[in-house]
């Protein structure tokens, strides 16, 4: 079976950054070679905290070239994630929790002319995801319960990563696999070696006292991983 993983990115999430700086902090992470953010959308419903709005998404494409993935944690996907396309989000991704019924959405997404993920939280099983994947562009494994930085590594969740890295290598699928929460020098490894190639880490990278060296720390436990399937 060829293996349709991509090279992986270490995707550092906004909502770990000091906001007072975070044009500031997004330059030092773009030009330590990050291309890709996370801005992570709560809603004080779907869970228990409140974040950030299009308007984070238009400031952060201001700043420059930067592929920027609307993690939607909202109760209302359908109607949130317009919003953040018409703010310039490359990618939206959001909860089958919230919308059951994901394929009409995943579509829309698409239609409108950005990428399409849809997640899981850590009760979900990774078996609800397996009929959408060939409507998506991305799979998020929620690797702690979402709501608030800073949350301890599943490693329970390590098994759902493997079997959708299976499913996306077996269908032969152009879909991204991302893991979120928890990530950090003791954790990235094992979540790449599980097969996820799009990682989210947010205290390890914004919380850090020197942002380009805890990328290269984090990217040097990476590639140690893929030179294992290369």
């Amino acid at each position: 079976m060829v293996s349709s993983r991509k090279t992986v990115q270490i995707v550092p999430s906004l909502l770990a950054a000091d906001l007072s700086r975070l044009g500031e902090l997004v330059g030092i992470a773009r030009g330590a070679g990050v291309e890709w953010v996370s801005v992570d959308v709560m809603d004080g419903h779907f869970v228990p905290n409140l974040s950030f709005g299009p308007d984070h998404v238009r400031a952060i494409k201001r700043l420059g070239p930067v592929y920027v993935d609307a993690h939607l944690m909202v109760a209302n996907p359908e109607k949130a994630a317009p919003w953040f396309i018409k703010a310039g989000a490359d990618m939206i991704t959001f909860h089958l929790e919230a919308c059951p019924d994901p394929r009409p959405l995943l579509r829309e997404i698409r239609a409108q002319g950005a990428k399409a993920g849809l997640a899981v939280k850590p009760a979900t099983p990774a078996q609800a995801l397996l009929e959408f994947l060939g409507e998506m562009d991305l799979a998020l494994v929620m690797t702690v319960e979402p709501g608030f930085g800073g949350a301890k590594f599943l490693d329970s969740m390590l098994s759902k990563v493997e079997l959708l890295r299976r499913a996306i290598d077996h269908k032969g699928l152009d879909c991204w696999l991302q893991v979120d929460g928890g990530i950090n020098l003791s954790t990235i490894s094992a979540a790449a070696r599980a097969g996820a190639d799009s990682l989210v880490a947010g205290s390890a990278v914004f919380a850090a006292a020197d942002i380009p060296e805890a990328l290269r720390a984090l990217r040097k436990e990476v590639d140690r991983e893929e030179k294992k399937w290369q």
